[in-house]
């Protein structure tokens, strides 16, 4: 069904304000999925924060101009979806990737992230999530102390001070 012009401005403000809050942008080729396939995936996408939608390109494209996805435009052709991720930057990219594995009808078409056209979806799709990066830091934040225990606990091994520990409980006064 066609959309009026009221109806087609509705669209594009809606893309556009997406745009201008997401993290990352994929573009992929959908001809050939199933009905069922697409609703799998939009519940994914609800529940991984990503947003979903199927547009023409000519609205999408009107979307995001003025946006750091306008470098997309030229790009646009064919029948694609957007998946747009407004929580972590990579969930687009693995939502794409997970089900392109199961379906070989969708095909990444366009990936970008931060103003820039990325070369491939691979590197999108393997950033880590908010926890993971967090549990990255603690880890990489705790090292030098653990370091440090490690330091001290050789230097009383090798004086003998781990020893004399050991043979005082051993010896009943």
């Amino acid at each position: 069904m066609a959309l009026n012009l009221s109806q087609k401005q509705v669209v594009v403000a809606e893309l556009t304000d997406v745009a201008s809050k997401a993290h990352s942008l994929v573009a992929a080729e959908y001809a050939g999925l199933t009905v069922a396939q697409l609703t799998a995936m939009r519940k994914k996408a609800r529940e991984t924060g990503v947003y979903l939608r199927v547009v023409k390109n000519t609205l999408a494209s009107r979307a995001v101009a003025g946006t750091e996805y306008e470098c997309i435009q030229d790009s646009l052709v064919g029948p694609l979806l957007y998946a747009f991720s407004t929580e972590e930057p990579g969930a687009a990219g693995r939502l794409i990737k997970e089900f392109a594995k199961g379906n070989d009808k969708l095909q990444p078409k366009v990936v970008s992230m931060g103003g820039k056209l990325l070369p491939d979806l691979e590197l999108l799709a393997s950033l880590p999530t908010r926890d993971q990066a967090l549990a990255m830091l603690a880890r990489l934040l705790a090292e030098p102390a653990s370091m440090f225990a490690r330091a001290v606990k050789a230097v009383g091994d090798k004086q003998g001070g781990g020893e004399t520990v050991a043979e005082a409980q051993a010896e009943p006064a």
